[in-house]
């Protein structure tokens, strides 16, 4: 789905090519084999556990566009050199490390080797299972000398042994007589080479400062490399961060062939070799149990024996019990996380494939974060960012409370860190790092990295999220309280009071959710935020003092906390500068925002997308164009703070310049255009939204999942279309459901019930499936909700707004020109106008200049 001309959303219509990936409600299916989109297929069939990971490379090893088997959390350090030094500046980087792959299981049949993109295929299909969680692969292939060979292979990553893999590989020859060689190994490709590397498709072809970083120097230096028995052993430390990894593997042959078997380990090899005399009809089947376990610096050799001891109980189980035990979680995590919408079924497959990666990236992550990409690709470097709290823990909270839980419990790992950060940036408190994996900062550029000091309080938010929906009061008084204290700590000295007309707390030199707009006073997204975190914080605090007082006297002699700090905190919530134009009639995304020209998306070519690959920063700065939704993000995460009227106006006003070059903008603009009343204008995005990855919408699906969009997703089905709420603690609901659709079917956790939702046309239906009664409101009205469902009949779905915003309502702001006469202008595209135009006349018409190639296209 290239990126088209018109920045808005694609028509809500099914963008997959359904005779390669047929529809399945319950599975992801490939039914022809296509080399010319590897690096995407082999992201959107990888799986992994939230802790280990396995793109979705084939078994053969070839072609392949990126290997890549990772491990959340180990990483490689590396110094970072600026061009121009400064205090402050991140000085160690942080990326991911492609550790020891073990999918890798080459087949010869006569000494003819498969390889997929030259291989005469008779049948051919991979489906990727989410019911079970299983990745299986079947193909027919007929050989140079007319054989025909059955294989058929399955892999996954463990979500009860959260350190195992399981794969099987089995082969029967259809037609006559053959020898087989099949080697099962394990590589080192982080540093060895890759003598089937696909130049056409290689990685960093181009420049695009969101592809994980290169490495100079060996990553993995040797420690193990041997062979114990039946098994195969690697073990390595990482040069520079010491981090260590141990990855073992065993196999199991089942046939009534003739067999043989050899073994071979070096460093960065090991392999397993079975030479088969295969008789027709005859199979022949491995399996392969593969381990691996790593620590900050436990030697390699301990990791060895922890690798064992985890063979050691999957054998006993044996593959048919850990398959079973697999698919019994993914049928649990199911009955919690499923969004059923009838009558749709391109619909259907898509959102459970969203929901699938969102299980995928955090069931077993455990006292890991959840990086942006999870575990299927090496964008951004494997660091962990905002997306987490704004987009993956509502998705966590309200269906697996635990895996929230887990996730604020390792910021709250980072607290000591940021306090570190914060005294390093002149603060107090607390300051989270923008870009990260062990704690420490490792974003290179501050405008559109460090500046973003809403971290902190989107940390806060889902906290306080958290603790709402499920009343762990437990957390929030024992590490919660910390990270809001802290967060709080520095709002409160990085703003300052100033009064002009009236006395307001103001916050200055900040970059908000939108990265084209960077180094700001009062932006409003921060303020809003800041806000809410000042006010959590001083919740927290007194909630504390009334419910344990022997705790929180603990709590305030631990952090240094006196009540005229807290009362400090809450006169800069209330004071706290909210920017609006009373002229214009919205708010400013911060104090400056309206003075600059407007940015004519309209007239912008497409090939000139995304903007930051193709524009210096400082060009796009200088105008009202936005990466992503920002004011917008704020009328949906702060909604109670606007009235209906003001949402809508700054909706109409941000919406034309919003160029979605952000991947995380579709489903935020869909949630808030169902909530103003563009009910199609809100599908549209949200189609933008659910296909952005199996559609690579944004033409960089290869680097990995774009794991806070597969949240956002989540949120825009629940919140925009269902229309839930929980502003303070108190569940709402106000449905907008697209008048195509029959209904919408969720469940959701709340203070430890599991209520279940059906909006329709007509009508909600609420009921408990487990747990006590709840308690919410429908459109203003309380509905007592137990194990007999109720129903609540709804008059409309909102208002109904015809189309969408158009760039006019942009033209209201304040007036731009670029002639002598003052003619203004409704927005300008840079560059787009001659020299001779813009000192007379103003600028001409954009020019769509002719280009010889097509640029590389990309989006986070």
């Amino acid at each position: 789905m290239p990126p088209t001309s018109d920045h808005r959303p694609p028509p809500p219509v099914d963008p997959l090519d359904r005779t390669r990936f047929p529809l399945d409600p319950w599975s992801f299916t490939e039914c022809a084999y296509e080399g010319g989109d590897l690096g995407v297929t082999e992201t959107l069939f990888a799986v992994s556990n939230g802790y280990l990971g396995l793109r979705g490379n084939v078994e053969e090893g070839r072609d392949t566009y990126a290997h890549g088997t990772f491990v959340n959390g180990f990483h490689e350090t590396w110094p970072i050199r600026h061009a121009e030094e400064a205090f402050g500046l991140a000085r160690v980087g942080q990326t991911i490390v492609n550790v020891p792959d073990p999918k890798t299981i080459k087949l010869y049949v006569d000494d003819e080797p498969l390889l997929l993109s030259t291989a005469d295929l008779d049948e051919y299909e991979r489906r990727l299972d989410f019911r079970d969680g299983l990745l299986r692969r079947s193909v027919v292939w007929r050989t140079s000398a007319g054989k025909r060979v059955r294989i058929t292979s399955t892999r996954m990553t463990s979500v009860v042994e959260r350190h195992l893999a399981v794969m099987t590989f089995e082969v029967e020859m259809l037609d006559g007589h053959a020898a087989l060689d099949i080697s099962s190994q394990i590589l080192n490709r982080q540093d060895g080479s890759d003598e089937y590397h696909v130049t056409s498709a290689a990685m960093g072809e181009g420049l695009d400062p969101r592809k994980a970083e290169s490495f100079e120097h060996r990553v993995l230096d040797p420690v193990l490399h041997e062979s114990r028995g039946e098994r195969l052993l690697l073990g390595y430390r990482c040069h520079n961060s010491g981090m260590t990894i141990a990855t073992m593997a065993e196999h199991r042959v089942e046939t009534d062939n003739a067999w043989t078997q050899r073994q071979h380990v070096e460093p960065d090899l090991a392999k397993h070799v079975f030479r088969v005399d295969a008789r027709e009809g005859q199979p022949v089947r491995i399996e392969k149990l593969v381990a691996v376990h790593s620590s900050r610096g436990v030697p390699p050799r301990e990791l060895a024996d922890r690798c064992a001891r985890t063979l050691d109980r999957a054998v006993v189980r044996g593959v048919p019990e850990l398959q079973a035990e697999h698919a019994g979680t993914w049928k649990r995590f199911w009955a919690e996380s499923d969004v059923e919408i009838p009558d749709q079924p391109h619909l259907q497959q898509a959102v459970r494939w969203n929901l699938f990666q969102l299980g995928q990236a955090s069931l077993r992550a455990g006292s890991h974060g959840i990086p942006a990409k999870g575990l299927t690709g090496s964008g951004y470097g494997g660091h962990y960012f905002w997306d987490t709290e704004c987009y993956v823990l509502p998705f966590l909270v309200y269906t697996h409370p635990q895996a929230a839980r887990n996730a604020l419990r390792f910021r709250h790992g980072m607290l000591e860190s940021a306090r570190r950060r914060a005294a390093e940036m002149s603060q107090h408190g607390a300051l989270f790092p923008w870009r990260t994996i062990n704690g420490e900062e490792a974003s290179a550029y501050f405008a559109a990295g460090t500046a973003q000091y809403h971290i902190n309080a989107d940390v806060a938010y889902a906290l306080m999220k958290y603790a709402r929906a499920t009343e762990d009061v437990e957390f929030l008084r024992d590490q919660g309280v910390d990270i809001l204290v802290e967060t709080a700590r520095l709002w409160a000295d990085l703003g300052f009071w100033q009064s002009n007309g009236s006395r307001q707390f103001h916050i200055h030199a900040v970059t908000g959710p939108d990265e084209y707009t960077t180094i700001v006073n009062d932006n409003l997204f921060t303020n809003v935020m800041a806000q809410l975190n000042l006010r959590a914080a001083v919740e927290g605090v007194r909630e504390l003092r009334d419910a344990d007082p022997r705790q929180f006297d603990r709590v305030m002699a631990r952090l240094g906390l006196g009540e005229s700090e807290v009362t400090a905190w809450e006169h800069a919530a209330d004071g706290m500068h909210i920017p609006y134009d009373k002229t214009v009639g919205v708010h400013p995304q911060d104090s400056h925002f309206l003075e600059r020209e407007v940015w004519d998306l309209d007239a912008t070519p497409a090939h000139t997308r995304p903007l930051l690959l193709h524009y210096h920063p400082l060009v796009i700065y200088r105008f009202q164009v936005l990466k992503q939704a920002d004011v917008v993000l704020a009328l949906y995460l702060a909604g109670d703070a606007f009235t209906a009227e003001q949402k809508l106006a700054d909706f109409d006003y941000y919406d034309p310049i919003t160029t979605g070059d952000s991947t995380l903008s579709a489903v935020v603009q869909s949630i808030v255009a169902a909530e103003v009343g563009y009910h199609d204008l809100a599908l549209r995005y949200f189609y933008a939204g659910l296909f952005v990855d199996l559609a690579d919408g944004h033409g960089n699906a290869s680097d990995g999942v774009h794991v806070a969009s597969t949240g956002g997703v989540w949120s825009a089905l629940v919140a925009g279309f269902g229309g839930m709420r929980d502003h303070d603690g108190e569940l709402t609901l106000d449905p907008r459901l697209p008048d195509s659709w029959t209904g919408i079917t969720w469940r959701m956790r709340w203070h430890g019930s599991r209520l279940r939702v059906t909006v329709g046309q007509q009508a909600v239906l609420l009921a408990v499936e487990v747990g006590g009664p709840v308690d919410l409101s429908v459109r203003g009205s309380t509905v007592h909700v137990g194990s007999e469902e109720v129903r609540v009949e709804l008059d409309g779905h909102g208002p109904r707004r015809a189309g969408g915003p158009r760039a006019p309502a942009v033209a209201s702001g304040i007036p731009t020109h670029r002639s002598a006469d003052g003619a203004s202008r409704s927005g300008v595209v840079p560059h787009s106008w001659s020299a001779t135009d813009g000192a007379e006349d103003g600028p001409s018409a954009p020019v769509n200049r002719p280009h010889t190639e097509d640029p590389p296209t990309a989006h986070p």
